[in-house]
């Protein structure tokens, strides 16, 4: 009678864990970027790393370094990481989240990062969550962590998604229906035959907005989809098959119809503002961005140039890949290309735009963008306006410049 969180800490906390309980548990990996992991060094004090090959850094959020400072810190990660003898990854080698998705994620696996969006490997099957930096440096320390065992919230969702409409959109009506904090320090787990029909990388744009509605994690079961993603990668052998128990109890259900889902847009300034693109067309945008932690996989891409092919970008145009294998691999199909002739800008691959360290918008200007945070200031400027939507309306709405359905336009 267990949901995939509870059966995971009960595994690996050695006791029979049911929501409410208090857990201790190993780290199977522990990470942190540019944004957190100075102060997780500072916090270790004189402490060593425990277990140095389950600890990995990241140079990410501010990449390439902007300035002297951010520099100076990223020279401190390469020394700490030189020092003990971690993986690192520097300048363009990707967002920390895609990354671990590509090389470390797998079921069962208890990860712990130094970031809020950590939650996105819970799409292979990992209790995936974000703790602050004194937390990293504990977990360093100790190699272990204490948890909660959260409750969880059935996300079923049932049908086949129309044309041009994303896991985003269905994410963003989920939002729409529970609001930004209807799942806190609950678990989200994602169900349904729409769900089975997801890559990962589409059920890791669910995974990674859990946060986005207060969830501890969020969790899609570890089927042969999974199994098929860790094999791309190499990793055949860290696959387990991974699902709740058919009598296993929800705190909340909550049932969505895959055919009823329209393109959606949250408004600013909460991810929960959520209307259909239809209420906001011709809207107009200054700058799109496609990319992030949220939507930068090669997916993701494919999807902006079926619709941007053949056409010019009236928005300023900007395009983050998540990793440097997305790059490699957008490169190889010809979509970089399409998107470069549709007048796209193509960052390394990083957060780039998402927290307005490389990208910042000007006084007044309107982003539409595929992150997924439109919090104010959030990309830079306290006096902008940022939209979200999936890479199909982002793309569509590059063309003309305002928001655009992108029904009928997709190739």
């Amino acid at each position: 009678m267990k949901t995939i969180s509870e059966k995971i800490l009960s595994k690996r906390s050695g006791v029979d864990a049911a929501s409410g309980d208090i857990v201790t548990v190993p780290v199977d990996l522990v990470f942190a970027h540019d944004g957190t992991l100075p102060l997780a060094i500072q916090e270790l004090g004189g402490h060593s790393v425990k277990f140095p090959e389950n600890v990995v850094a990241f140079c990410d959020h501010a990449s390439p370094s902007p300035s002297e400072k951010v520099s100076n810190v990223q020279t401190l990660m390469r020394q700490f990481a030189h020092r003990y003898g971690l993986d690192f990854y520097e300048n363009g080698d990707g967002i920390c989240h895609q990354i671990v998705l590509e090389r470390y994620a797998s079921p069962y696996k208890i990860i712990v990062g130094g970031d809020s969006h950590t939650c996105t490997h819970g799409a292979l099957g990992a209790f995936a969550t974000g703790m602050g930096s004194t937390d990293v440096a504990s977990i360093m320390a100790y190699g272990k962590t204490w948890l909660k065992v959260p409750e969880t919230v059935h996300v079923e969702v049932s049908g086949k998604l129309p044309k041009s409409v994303h896991s985003k959109d269905v994410f963003l009506e989920l939002l729409s229906r529970i609001t930004a904090d209807g799942a806190t320090y609950k678990a989200l787990e994602f169900y349904g035959d729409t769900v089975e029909a997801m890559s990962v990388e589409s059920r890791a744009t669910l995974s990674n907005m859990a946060i986005e509605a207060g969830a501890k994690v969020g969790m899609c079961a570890a089927d042969e989809k999974v199994e098929a993603y860790l094999a791309h990668y190499g990793r055949s052998s860290d696959f387990t098959p991974l699902c709740a128990d058919k009598d296993a109890i929800y705190v909340e259900e909550v049932r969505i119809r895959a055919e009823t889902i329209v393109p959606m847009i949250a408004k600013p300034h909460k991810v929960d503002n959520v209307v259909p693109v239809t209420e906001l067309e011709g809207q107009e945008v200054d700058q799109v961005c496609i990319g992030s932690c949220t939507n930068g996989r090669i997916e993701d891409l494919r999807a902006a140039a079926r619709i941007l092919d053949g056409h010019q970008s009236k928005a300023r145009l900007v395009i983050y890949p998540a990793s440097r294998g997305v790059l490699l691999e957008a490169l190889k199909e010809g979509v970089l290309e399409t998107l470069l002739k549709a007048g796209a800008s193509i960052g390394p691959p990083g957060c780039g735009f998402c927290i307005g360290r490389t990208v910042a918008l000007g006084d007044g200007e309107v982003a539409l963008s595929t992150q997924n945070r439109n919090f104010k200031g959030r990309m830079g400027n306290d006096n902008s306006f940022i939209y979200l939507s999936s890479p199909s309306t982002a793309a569509a709405s590059a063309i003309g410049g305002k928001i655009t359905d992108p029904r009928g336009l997709e190739r």
